[in-house]
């Protein structure tokens, strides 16, 4: 019996394609699923590179999705990592345009699952006409989708209990209000709503349990951790073994990492503060400093106050673009780690016991729950993903096993949870409706009138947290 065809399709950013690409790799070890990721040539570049060196090619296959060329943002800038600030809209944009073209991709693969990200409510529409169950995959914690629903769909009859430790401050609340009024439409909402019946989520229960029972109150779905999957470190290339090796020559815990992510460019005003903090510090340090693609070669000299690198001397070592953070982070000779704080840093820091120098209120309290928790991270190694495979394959075999059969119900079936009745939203934000698309859901909104009978009733659902 083969095995079911599962297809990952993440957002473009870094912060999304690598736990996608970890769960990917997690499925494919437990040796349940043909397994597919779907995205732009431009992400595919590292995927593909990971592949390779981790001798999976020929166990994970690849699909491009090719996005329609629109003004100033060349195939080379499909992806966030690098992406100049202002072209985030376009980027926006053109992803949505792609939707004919995942549409396709869907019924050439006809894949048995589809496991999808929060900014891209047209792929489980398009599934969900194939007759093809999905599920969203959040790779931010529990605890921010939980709040994120709060703002955004709250309920009358849940009671939020958390008011006390989590909120915006008066600034960061009219911002958020702001910035909430000129979306027409919520799209994580909108991806969670669409999920079969259950919500794949990057964190455990020791860490966030509580947060994902709200969770699972805010959005009627049975929320499963599929754990912190933060990826083994790995050094293949020269220009890491350059950095590892600088921190071999540094004593046991005395060097601090300072990275703020893959999406996030300093001000010159904020370069120039924490480049006055290291040098004041007298300690060792590598600090990671990225700069927007599209625009003029800067070099890092350039960047950096005058003199900088003069004075700290061997005592830091500043890397432009990229640097290996699992590896880092997992050497003897860390003993801090700066950071903005994004997820995935948290559980990397979390798992190779670094004390983490954090910025913010926010980072404050991230900081204190890593202390706490880290040890249980490290022992949980695939309990989480072991459950979450088992809710996979049910929702897989729930048409019967067989993938012809649940073709035969092309566009009279929908994963329940799913209502086509709002599908013209889609792009409501940039003011463009693909033809081609638009008539794809005008039609399928006509056809799809009962929920997917292989699925149970909606009643029958108990939200949890597994």
């Amino acid at each position: 019996m083969s095995k079911p065809t599962v297809l990952l399709f993440p957002w473009l950013g870094h912060g999304h394609i690598s736990p996608f690409l970890e769960l990917a790799k997690k499925l494919n070890d437990s040796d349940r699923f043909s397994v597919y990721i779907c995205s732009t040539p431009a992400n595919l570049v590292s995927v593909k590179k990971t592949l390779r060196n981790e001798r999976l090619s020929l166990s994970i296959k690849v699909i491009e999705l090719l996005l329609p060329e629109l003004p100033d943002l060349p195939s080379e800038l499909h992806s966030t990592n690098g992406l100049p600030v202002h072209l985030m809209p376009i980027l926006k944009q053109a992803f949505d345009l792609s939707s004919p073209r995942f549409l396709e991709v869907l019924e050439d693969l006809s894949p048995d699952l589809l496991i999808y990200d929060i900014l891209q409510p047209w792929a489980p529409a398009a599934a969900a006409g194939l007759g093809i169950p999905s599920v969203v995959f959040i790779t931010t914690s529990a605890a921010a989708s939980m709040y994120h629903f709060e703002l955004n769909a709250p309920k009358d009859d849940v009671p939020f209990p958390y008011g006390h430790i989590i909120y915006y401050r008066a600034h960061e609340n009219v911002k958020v209000v702001t910035n909430a009024k000129e979306k027409e439409e919520d799209r994580v909402t909108r991806c969670v709503a669409s999920s079969s019946n259950i919500v794949l989520i990057k964190t455990f229960k020791d860490i966030e349990g509580k947060y994902a029972d709200h969770l699972s109150l805010l959005t009627d779905k049975k929320i499963v951790p599929v754990g912190p999957l933060v990826a083994d470190p790995y050094c293949p290339d020269l220009k890491q073994n350059i950095v590892m090796q600088w921190l071999d020559t540094k004593t046991i815990g005395s060097t601090v990492f300072v990275s703020f992510g893959s999406e996030y460019f300093l001000s010159s005003a904020d370069l120039e503060e924490i480049a006055y903090g290291l040098e004041k510090s007298n300690v060792n340090f590598i600090w990671v400093l990225r700069f927007p693609k599209g625009e003029r070669d800067i070099d890092v000299s350039e960047a950096l106050p005058l003199g900088f690198l003069e004075r700290v001397g061997d005592r830091g070592l500043v890397v432009k673009g990229w640097a290996p953070q699992s590896k880092i982070l997992g050497h003897k000779n860390i003993g801090g780690f700066v950071s903005h704080c994004g997820w995935s840093s948290v559980l990397e820091a979390m798992k190779f016991v670094v004390q983490q120098v954090v910025v913010g209120e926010q980072g404050q309290v991230v900081k204190e729950k890593a202390k706490n928790l880290r040890d249980s991270l490290k022992k949980k190694k695939n309990e989480e993903i072991d459950a979450a495979v088992g809710e996979l394959l049910q929702l897989c075999n729930s048409g019967g096993g067989c993938r012809r059969g649940r073709l035969s119900l092309h566009k009279r079936t929908k994963s329940e949870g799913f209502s086509f009745d709002d599908t013209n939203y889609l792009y409501a934000d940039e003011g463009v409706l693909n033809e081609k698309t638009d008539q794809f859901f005008r039609k399928t909104d006509e056809e799809v009138k009962k929920p997917s009978s292989h699925l149970p009733p909606k009643k029958e659902r108990l939200p949890s947290f597994v």
